[in-house]
Protein backbone atom coordinates (compact mmCIF):
# COMPACT_ATOMS: atom_id res chain seq x y z
CA UNK A 1 0.00 0.00 0.00
CA UNK A 2 1.62 3.30 -1.07
CA UNK A 3 0.13 7.17 0.80
CA UNK A 4 -1.54 9.41 -2.01
CA UNK A 5 0.84 11.76 -1.18
CA UNK A 6 3.90 9.87 -1.73
CA UNK A 7 2.52 9.14 -5.66
CA UNK A 8 5.19 10.02 -8.17
CA UNK A 9 5.49 9.49 -11.94
CA UNK A 10 6.63 5.80 -12.85
CA UNK A 11 4.93 4.24 -9.62
CA UNK A 12 2.66 1.16 -10.96
CA UNK A 13 -0.74 0.53 -8.99
CA UNK A 14 -3.13 -2.11 -9.05
CA UNK A 15 -6.88 -1.18 -10.19
CA UNK A 16 -9.08 -4.10 -10.80
CA UNK A 17 -6.35 -6.66 -11.10
CA UNK A 18 -4.64 -4.41 -13.71
CA UNK A 19 -1.16 -2.79 -14.20
CA UNK A 20 -1.33 1.18 -14.42
CA UNK A 21 1.74 3.23 -14.61
CA UNK A 22 1.45 7.08 -13.33
CA UNK A 23 2.28 9.10 -16.12
CA UNK A 24 1.36 12.73 -14.61
CA UNK A 25 1.37 13.44 -10.79
CA UNK A 26 0.28 17.01 -9.66
CA UNK A 27 -0.62 17.99 -6.27
CA UNK A 28 -3.03 20.60 -5.05
CA UNK A 29 -3.14 22.55 -1.82
CA UNK A 30 -6.91 24.14 -0.92
CA UNK A 31 -6.68 27.41 0.22
CA UNK A 32 -9.40 26.47 3.81
CA UNK A 33 -7.79 25.60 6.43
CA UNK A 34 -8.04 22.06 7.58
CA UNK A 35 -8.50 20.84 3.83
CA UNK A 36 -5.96 18.11 2.80
CA UNK A 37 -3.87 18.26 -0.04
CA UNK A 38 -5.90 16.83 -2.92
CA UNK A 39 -3.32 14.64 -5.93
CA UNK A 40 -4.25 14.29 -9.12
CA UNK A 41 -3.13 11.36 -11.32
CA UNK A 42 -2.74 10.77 -15.09
CA UNK A 43 -2.70 6.72 -14.93
CA UNK A 44 -1.68 4.49 -18.37
CA UNK A 45 -2.92 0.55 -17.99
CA UNK A 46 0.10 -1.26 -19.28
CA UNK A 47 -1.89 -4.16 -20.96
CA UNK A 48 -4.39 -2.30 -23.03
CA UNK A 49 -2.70 0.95 -23.28
CA UNK A 50 -5.88 2.90 -22.19
CA UNK A 51 -5.39 6.44 -20.27
CA UNK A 52 -7.45 7.74 -16.74
CA UNK A 53 -7.65 10.42 -14.90
CA UNK A 54 -7.95 10.04 -11.06
CA UNK A 55 -8.42 12.46 -7.79
CA UNK A 56 -6.79 11.38 -4.17
CA UNK A 57 -7.64 12.94 -0.81
CA UNK A 58 -4.30 13.63 1.52
CA UNK A 59 -3.79 9.85 3.30
CA UNK A 60 -5.60 8.07 0.93
CA UNK A 61 -3.94 4.64 0.83
CA UNK A 62 -4.07 2.96 -2.55
CA UNK A 63 -2.96 -0.73 -3.62
CA UNK A 64 0.51 -1.21 -5.79
CA UNK A 65 0.96 -3.65 -8.21
CA UNK A 66 2.59 -7.04 -7.96
CA UNK A 67 4.94 -6.58 -10.47
CA UNK A 68 8.84 -7.03 -11.07
CA UNK A 69 11.64 -5.24 -12.82
CA UNK A 70 14.47 -6.88 -14.54
CA UNK A 71 17.37 -5.85 -16.64
CA UNK A 72 16.61 -6.21 -20.85
CA UNK A 73 18.98 -5.35 -23.57
CA UNK A 74 17.26 -3.89 -26.46
CA UNK A 75 18.00 -5.73 -29.83
CA UNK A 76 16.12 -4.22 -32.74
CA UNK A 77 13.18 -3.05 -34.79
CA UNK A 78 11.13 -4.45 -37.14
CA UNK A 79 7.83 -3.27 -38.40
CA UNK A 80 5.98 -1.76 -35.15
CA UNK A 81 7.07 -4.03 -33.02
CA UNK A 82 10.13 -3.64 -30.87
CA UNK A 83 12.33 -6.84 -29.34
CA UNK A 84 14.25 -7.46 -26.65
CA UNK A 85 16.39 -9.98 -24.53
CA UNK A 86 16.35 -10.61 -21.26
CA UNK A 87 19.96 -10.43 -19.74
CA UNK A 88 19.16 -13.65 -16.83
CA UNK A 89 17.52 -15.93 -19.05
CA UNK A 90 18.51 -14.61 -22.80
CA UNK A 91 14.45 -15.09 -23.07
CA UNK A 92 13.32 -12.60 -25.84
CA UNK A 93 10.33 -10.90 -26.46
CA UNK A 94 8.37 -8.28 -28.31
CA UNK A 95 6.90 -4.92 -28.03
CA UNK A 96 4.26 -2.78 -29.92
CA UNK A 97 5.14 0.82 -30.70
CA UNK A 98 1.90 1.19 -29.15
CA UNK A 99 2.66 -0.54 -25.78
CA UNK A 100 6.00 1.69 -25.50
CA UNK A 101 4.72 4.99 -26.09
CA UNK A 102 6.62 7.75 -25.95
CA UNK A 103 9.67 5.65 -24.93
CA UNK A 104 10.13 4.02 -28.63
CA UNK A 105 11.81 6.88 -29.51
CA UNK A 106 14.56 6.95 -26.99
CA UNK A 107 15.69 3.34 -27.91
CA UNK A 108 18.77 2.36 -29.43
CA UNK A 109 20.49 -0.42 -30.41
CA UNK A 110 21.74 -2.61 -27.31
CA UNK A 111 20.26 0.04 -25.11
CA UNK A 112 20.19 -1.73 -21.43
CA UNK A 113 16.87 -0.83 -20.27
CA UNK A 114 14.59 -2.42 -17.41
CA UNK A 115 11.75 -4.46 -18.10
CA UNK A 116 8.17 -4.29 -16.03
CA UNK A 117 6.94 -8.16 -15.56
CA UNK A 118 3.41 -8.31 -14.44
CA UNK A 119 1.99 -11.66 -13.81
CA UNK A 120 5.03 -13.73 -15.98
CA UNK A 121 4.92 -10.99 -18.89
CA UNK A 122 6.21 -8.06 -19.26
CA UNK A 123 3.93 -5.41 -19.73
CA UNK A 124 6.60 -2.18 -20.63
CA UNK A 125 9.96 -1.14 -20.07
CA UNK A 126 11.34 1.92 -17.93
CA UNK A 127 14.06 3.96 -19.71
CA UNK A 128 17.07 5.69 -17.80
CA UNK A 129 16.63 9.11 -16.81
CA UNK A 130 19.05 9.72 -19.60
CA UNK A 131 20.03 8.94 -23.02
CA UNK A 132 22.74 9.95 -25.08
CA UNK A 133 21.77 10.85 -29.44
CA UNK A 134 23.21 11.99 -32.15
CA UNK A 135 21.81 15.58 -33.84
CA UNK A 136 21.44 14.59 -37.44
CA UNK A 137 19.25 17.14 -38.25
CA UNK A 138 18.98 20.97 -37.58
CA UNK A 139 18.66 24.46 -38.71
CA UNK A 140 22.44 26.09 -38.90
CA UNK A 141 23.61 27.64 -36.02
CA UNK A 142 22.74 31.07 -35.45
CA UNK A 143 24.76 34.38 -35.25
CA UNK A 144 24.77 35.83 -32.90
CA UNK A 145 22.58 33.40 -30.79
CA UNK A 146 22.00 34.79 -26.94
CA UNK A 147 22.09 32.70 -23.68
CA UNK A 148 18.62 33.50 -23.53
CA UNK A 149 15.45 30.99 -23.68
CA UNK A 150 15.60 30.37 -27.91
CA UNK A 151 15.36 27.32 -29.06
CA UNK A 152 15.39 25.48 -32.30
CA UNK A 153 14.21 21.53 -33.48
CA UNK A 154 16.63 19.57 -33.77
CA UNK A 155 15.95 15.63 -35.03
CA UNK A 156 17.48 13.08 -33.28
CA UNK A 157 18.94 9.79 -34.71
CA UNK A 158 15.88 7.49 -33.24
CA UNK A 159 13.77 9.70 -35.35
CA UNK A 160 11.99 12.19 -32.29
CA UNK A 161 12.61 15.96 -32.72
CA UNK A 162 13.35 17.94 -29.22
CA UNK A 163 14.68 21.42 -28.84
CA UNK A 164 17.85 22.42 -28.65
CA UNK A 165 19.94 25.22 -28.10
CA UNK A 166 20.60 27.70 -31.20
CA UNK A 167 24.27 27.32 -30.98
CA UNK A 168 23.86 23.11 -31.52
CA UNK A 169 24.55 21.53 -35.21
CA UNK A 170 24.25 18.36 -36.99
CA UNK A 171 26.79 15.46 -35.89
CA UNK A 172 26.95 16.85 -32.12
CA UNK A 173 26.07 14.17 -29.63
CA UNK A 174 23.58 15.02 -26.91
CA UNK A 175 22.20 14.14 -23.49
CA UNK A 176 18.38 14.02 -23.63
CA UNK A 177 15.92 13.69 -20.39
CA UNK A 178 13.58 10.87 -20.97
CA UNK A 179 11.02 12.39 -19.06
CA UNK A 180 9.92 14.82 -20.49
CA UNK A 181 12.07 15.00 -23.89
CA UNK A 182 13.75 18.41 -22.93
CA UNK A 183 17.82 18.66 -23.99
CA UNK A 184 19.97 18.57 -21.26
CA UNK A 185 23.31 19.14 -22.18
CA UNK A 186 26.20 18.86 -25.20
CA UNK A 187 28.14 15.33 -24.75
CA UNK A 188 31.64 16.16 -25.11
Amino acid sequence: MINSSNLKRGVILDFDGAPWAIIECMFQTPSARGASTITKIKVRNLVNGSVLQKSYRGGEMLQEADCEKRTVQFLYKADNEFFFMDDETYDQFSLSEEALGDNAGYLLDGMQVKSLVVNGSVASIELPNTVELMVVETTPNLKGATAQAQMKPAVLETGITVQVPPYLESDVKIRVDTRDGRFVERVK
